[in-house]
């Protein structure tokens, strides 16, 4: 499916500028796949207050809860009940929380899920991702897609990206949670062994933090600033605004991030990869594409 829309939003760097001063510092395959629920019947969100929201004064940046966008249409679907506009099909809700809901991916399979926001959250180009108020969408991720999750994806080895604002076909923040081949698992490895990768936030955009990883076959290397996190607890956004995006005069609308567990052949090894990149990069990309398993 083709994954790029070029749709731009002005004034996006002088926003997250602004909020610059809130902003955070902060696998087996599973035996059996999930459930789908219901389509004519949506998931009634647990009881217990959600997160906060972007404010409506972030709404030209982050979306308007009223926009007609095929992912938004599916969130509140699953969250309210809504139906969608006539011609749209009512999705499958595997998983309905107050802060997020899961869905199939396209293709269809059981190593290809998105999570998205309750909240109205247009992309990566939101500034209130990198506040301290944002909800910490990628811990949730991963602990929905491992193998004891549940909505488990079912390869050797998972990956989770999410798309610059150029690179995507929808307007509501995605993180996809899908499968990455065991040639970038050991590429990862190998280069975590020789030093080329930061292990502080701050190292982040250091040039031998930089290093080439070999994605999908035929698509060539590909250049990504790489971290390793012994967790997913603070807010991933928010650490590549600030030690990445800001510092090197970037834009978030033009970013991607991936993020990959440490498989061993013991299992999770208690640390993640953080991939980012960009097309300001030399054989940089924008779109987490060139990694992620979808079929």
């Amino acid at each position: 499916m083709d994954r790029r829309q070029f749709v731009r939003f002005s004034g996006v760097v002088g926003a997250a500028t602004l909020l610059a001063g809130t902003a955070a510092a902060g696998n087996a395959a599973a035996a059996t796949g999930p459930v789908p629920t219901d389509p004519s019947c949506p998931t009634p969100p647990p009881p217990g207050g959600a997160g906060p929201c972007p404010p409506a004064s972030m709404q030209a940046l982050c979306g308007s809860p009223n926009d007609n966008d095929l992912l938004w249409n599916d969130v509140r679907y699953c969250t309210t009940g809504t139906p969608p506009p006539p011609g749209q099909t009512p999705p499958a809700c595997l998983r309905t929380t107050p802060n997020y809901v899961v869905l199939h991916g396209r293709p269809e399979n059981q190593h290809n899920y998105l999570l998205l926001p309750s909240c109205r959250i247009s992309g990566i180009e939101c500034p209130f991702l990198v506040s301290t108020s944002a909800h910490n969408y990628w811990n949730d991720a991963w602990e929905t897609a491992r193998s004891s999750g549940s909505v488990p994806v079912q390869y050797a080895n998972i990956g989770l990206g999410v798309n610059s604002q150029g690179a995507r076909r929808y307007q509501q923040l995605h993180i996809h949670m899908s499968g990455v081949r065991p040639s970038t698992q050991r590429r990862l490895q190998e280069l975590e062994s020789m030093g080329r990768m930061a292990t502080q936030p701050s190292h982040w955009g250091d040039p031998g933090s930089q290093a080439a990883v070999t994605g999908r076959p035929g698509s060539g290397d590909r250049t990504y600033r790489i971290l390793r996190l012994p967790n997913l607890t603070q807010n991933l956004f928010a650490l590549l605004y600030q030690n990445v995006v800001r510092p090197q005069g970037l834009s978030m609308a033009n970013q991607t991030m991936i993020v990959v567990p440490k498989m061993t052949a013991a299992g999770f090894a208690q640390a993640f990869y953080v991939l980012n990149s960009d097309t300001s990069l030399h054989d940089g990309t924008s779109t987490c594409d060139y990694l992620l398993v979808y079929n």
